[in-house]
């Protein structure tokens, strides 16, 4: 990977550490076990501390990838020379430490080890002896480096509730033998399922970044498409779903250079420039979504890429195919009945041309009341419906709320901009 030019020490290593982290902390987990996670989360701080104290004092290397890879290295032998302090080490390091012990950690270090050991790292942390909400908050923490703030956005939470999770399965980890594997036969599909789900909010916190001066987040968005890639590569994950998966990311990708304006403003689909949407992702998505077309399974990501996919093959806005995406958001609710494909379905009755059954739709979500008070998205979707039907009081109450919940400033901005609008009457 090729670090960017022209960055303080701070900022190479903060995006060092996005791309870097979850390698090391597998790699170092198969070699030291699961349960001394800690010690391997430790272990790689430390190496990204001193990359930050050394760069600040002297020449940043050629490759400062491979730089934190040898520390990581040198770091590693370290403590097994030391091993005697550890609470035990891997049951595939202690046999292969039979022969040269240095020699041995830099195998572990190859990449096509660094690859099965990070899918390693995924499915572990998806152990079916840990909570659904335990394994998605570990995994997106511990594989792919995001903040407690950025897991609580991505799972609709708070930063309590996920540093509780975060907790609990560290804890459960530490106490019963967890093997740090890849599953097979009847437990696979099971992981698979909790995997998809970590990789899918992966990618959605990159899309919708929850970071105030960042919409799109990049690197959380190629982190999840490289995951996906690298499981669909495995054959146990060489699936329609995963096929599915990787096409619904394609097709959604396909649009970034087009959602941001030059002042860094949010450009609506409507009207995006449908010329800048990469062409070279659109046809991936719909290689991956052919691929996933074989076989009897339908999942949810099939039906996402499949709207998805509607959507990139309409010219213009106002050529989109609108019935055909709501009997898939039909399909979908069926599969995935939550308040956010249930906004989505309404939004599509809106462009439909039937505001009072969209607007009656979303206050029928369930719940619907706390979600107004703490997800701005809601709001934001009531205020502008509220706008278009001309009640220009809810319109303006809504959309204020959703103004003083996002942290988005580019979201700030749009709902700033739709406020005028129902001020100035358009």
């Amino acid at each position: 990977m090729n670090a960017p030019t022209g960055e303080s020490p701070q900022q190479l290593v903060d995006h060092l550490f996005r791309h870097e982290a979850g390698k090391m902390i597998a790699v170092l987990t198969r070699i030291f076990g699961i349960h001394n996670l800690e010690l391997v989360e430790d272990t790689v701080q430390e190496t990204f501390l001193k990359a930050l104290q050394a760069w600040k004092y002297h020449q940043i290397p050629d490759n400062p990838s491979g730089w934190l890879m040898q520390v990581a290295r040198n770091k590693t032998i370290d403590l097994i020379r030391r091993r005697q302090k550890l609470s035990g080490i891997s049951e595939e390091l202690a046999f292969r430490l039979q022969s040269d012990a240095e020699h041995t950690i830099e195998q572990f270090f190859l990449d096509t080890e660094i690859a099965d050991s990070q899918l390693r790292m995924i499915f572990t942390c998806c152990h079916p002896a840990l909570n659904p909400e335990d394994q998605i908050a570990l995994t997106l923490k511990t594989v792919s480096g995001l903040g407690v703030q950025e897991i609580a956005k991505a799972l609709v939470s708070n930063e309590t509730t996920i540093q509780k999770r975060l907790y609990r399965a560290k804890e459960y980890i530490k106490k019963h033998s967890i093997r740090f594997e890849i599953p097979v036969g009847l437990s696979l599909q099971d992981r698979l399922d909790s995997v998809y789900t970590v990789l899918y909010l992966l990618f959605n916190e990159g899309y919708n970044s929850v970071k105030a001066d960042e919409l799109i987040r990049y690197d959380l968005c190629a982190e999840a498409m490289r995951l996906c890639k690298l499981l669909e590569e495995h054959r146990v994950g060489s699936v329609p779903p995963t096929f599915a998966l990787l096409s619904l990311m394609c097709f959604q990708a396909s649009r970034f250079n087009s959602r941001i304006g030059d002042d860094n403003t949010i450009i609506l689909l409507q009207q995006q420039d449908r010329s800048k949407w990469d062409q070279e992702l659109i046809r991936m998505g719909y290689y991956y979504l052919n691929r996933s077309s074989s076989g009897n399974v339908l999942s949810v990501y099939h039906i996402e890429s499949a709207i998805a996919a509607v959507h990139c093959l309409a010219p213009d806005f106002e050529s989109t195919n609108w019935s055909s995406l709501l009997r898939l958001y039909d399909c979908l609710l069926e599969q995935k009945p939550i308040p956010v494909v249930q906004l989505n379905r309404a939004i599509l009755l809106a462009q439909l041309k039937d505001l009072p059954t969209a607007i009656d739709t979303i206050l029928d979500i369930p719940g619907i009341e706390e979600l107004l008070k703490h997800h701005y998205i809601f709001s934001a979707v009531l205020g502008d419906l509220y706008g278009k039907a001309g009640n220009a009081g809810e319109a303006r109450r809504h959309l204020l709320k959703a103004h003083e919940l996002t942290t988005s400033l580019a979201e700030k901005k749009l709902l700033w901009e739709k406020l005028g609008h129902i001020v100035l009457g358009n």
